[in-house]
C-alpha cells in the first residue's frame, strides 16, 4: 500500500500469515512520539468475543499491509509481549484522538477524530483529520510536516497549517506539498 490512508482503515484489519493463517486483527497503531513512524500495531484476537492480546507487532515485522489485510511471515513476527506499546506510552506517546490542533498564532484548527498516515517502507503520521472548529463540524485534512509540540491534549503545529487543508485523500498529497513548500520558504 502506498499514499495516504486514514489510521482508522488499518485498525480492524485482520493480520494473516503467507501461509494464510488468520492469527490477530489490528486494535490499534502505535507511533513514536518523536519521529511519528509506525512502532507496531496492538493487537486483539479474532471473533466476536475475543479480547485483546498481551502481544505485539512491530512494523519491522510486517511483510506487507494491504487495503484488506495486515501480512506477516509467519506468527513469530508477533512480539511475546505488549512492551513496544509500554514502552511508547511511557516515553510520552499517547492517544491524539479528540485533541485540538493549534497554531502557534493561536488559531483553533479543530478536534482530531482521525491520523492521516503515510503509508510505505517507513509509515509515519503526515496529518490529522479534524472536525473543524470554524467550519460547521465539516471535516479536513491538515497535513503536519513538523509539529512545534504534541501532548495529550493538544497538538500546536505551525502558522501557515491552516492555509492547507483538503477535502479528502485525494487531495491530500497537494496539501501537504504546499504547506512543505511554504514552510521552507519561510526558513
Amino acid at each position: 500500500m502506498t499514499g495516504y490512508v486514514r489510521a482508522s482503515e488499518i485498525a480492524k484489519l485482520p493480520v494473516v500469515t503467507l501461509g494464510g493463517e488468520d492469527v490477530a486483527q489490528v486494535k490499534d497503531i502505535v507511533f513514536d512520539a518523536v519521529s511519528g513512524s509506525v512502532r507496531c500495531f496492538t493487537l486483539s484476537g479474532r471473533g466476536l468475543l475475543s479480547g485483546p492480546l498481551k502481544r505485539d507487532l512491530l512494523w519491522n515485522k510486517v511483510h506487507a499491509l494491504g487495503p484488506d489485510a495486515v501480512m506477516i511471515r509467519d506468527e513469530s513476527a508477533l512480539a511475546d509481549d505488549d512492551a513496544a506499546a509500554k514502552d511508547s506510552k511511557a516515553s510520552g506517546g499517547g492517544n491524539v484522538i479528540g485533541s485540538r490542533v493549534m497554531t502557534e498564532g493561536g488559531t483553533d484548527l479543530g478536534k482530531i477524530v482521525d491520523v492521516v498516515i503515510e503509508a510505505g517502507r517507513r509509515p509515519a503520521v503526515a496529518g490529522y483529520e479534524v472536525e473543524s472548529a470554524t467550519q460547521g463540524r465539516r471535516h479536513l485534512l491538515l497535513p503536519v510536516i513538523k509539529p512545534v509540540a504534541i501532548s495529550g491534549e493538544m497538538v500546536l503545529v505551525p502558522e501557515a497549517t491552516g492555509e492547507f487543508t483538503a477535502g479528502d485523500l485525494a487531495g491530500f498529497p497537494e496539501a501537504a506539498h504546499g504547506l512543505r513548500t511554504r514552510l521552507e520558504q519561510e526558513t
